[in-house]
């Protein structure tokens, strides 16, 4: 396979299916590794909050704690702060880059990242951040996925041309789609000695989930900013018809199931 042309930025992009995907997350099943590490009172940032709804469940977990979320849109911030209000906590936001984050040395309890280190062109350079803003004894907490894991029944050309060509763009794009299976190298290159790996999957099996995953993947594969990525990636009209046709199909399969594995660390400054 040739090298993608470099096409940096956030390879998903804000639109509404992307939302929908996002604001379905809370920490039962995204951050059950970190649930240990969370007490009432501690002060958590959450990096690449997005639209803020794991970020609201967070800070639930934490109250009276202070929380912040920090994104590079501050498009999607207005959401995040709509999902805050919704469930009643304070969570304060601000736009950031990972690269570079803008607190003092030691300001939090808890760092976490949930699906951020893949889209980053200097992962390492983020865990170093993620390092330096959490306080000593503290936790750094980063799950991510590895799309090279992921498996459908039953699969399909389709399928299997979107999985390709989603993991060319999103190396076009300067991240590693795979990112999950790395998250131990990157901590020991951001100099974290002191780390708990785990894994963690997504499954997507009954009706309901199925008609919610496969849907928002077939609007956001030819409908956002992934189909313009897409198509710079050597995808044609009829490639990106094909792929949302497939996981509509798939959607619609009753013997239909997929998943996807997420590695997890929890690390100690």
């Amino acid at each position: 396979m040739t090298t993608p042309t470099p096409d940096p930025g956030y390879v998903h992009g804000y639109a509404p299916a992307v939302r929908r995907s996002h604001g379905r997350r809370t920490v039962a099943n995204s951050a059950t590794h970190l649930l240990p590490r969370l007490r009432p009172g501690a002060s958590l940032l959450d990096v690449g909050c997005g639209v803020g709804t794991l970020t609201a469940d967070l800070a639930a977990h934490v109250a009276p704690g202070r929380v912040v979320g920090v994104d590079s849109s501050a498009e999607v911030l207005q959401a995040a702060r709509s999902a805050a209000a919704g469930r009643g906590v304070h969570v304060e936001l601000t736009v950031a880059d990972a690269h570079a984050l803008p607190f003092a040395d030691g300001e939090f309890d808890v760092v976490h990242a949930h699906q951020v280190l893949q889209h980053l062109p200097d992962p390492v350079a983020a865990l170093r951040e993620m390092r330096r803003v959490c306080r000593p004894g503290g936790t750094v907490a980063v799950r991510d996925a590895d799309y090279a894991t992921v498996h459908w029944h039953p699969t399909s050309p389709g399928l299997r041309s979107w999985l390709s060509g989603y993991r060319a763009t999103a190396r076009a794009a300067g991240g590693d789609p795979d990112a999950g299976a790395r998250l131990l190298a990157l901590a020991r290159a951001a100099g974290f000695s002191e780390v708990v790996p785990s894994a963690s999957v997504w499954v997507f099996a009954t009706a309901e989930d199925r008609a919610w995953w496969g849907g928002t993947w077939a609007e956001r594969t030819e409908n956002s900013e992934l189909t313009d990525r897409l198509r710079r990636n050597g995808f044609s009209e009829e490639d990106v018809t094909a792929a949302a046709a497939a996981w509509r199909d798939w959607a619609a399969d009753p013997d239909g199931w997929t998943a996807m594995v997420h590695g997890e660390l929890l690390c100690r400054p």
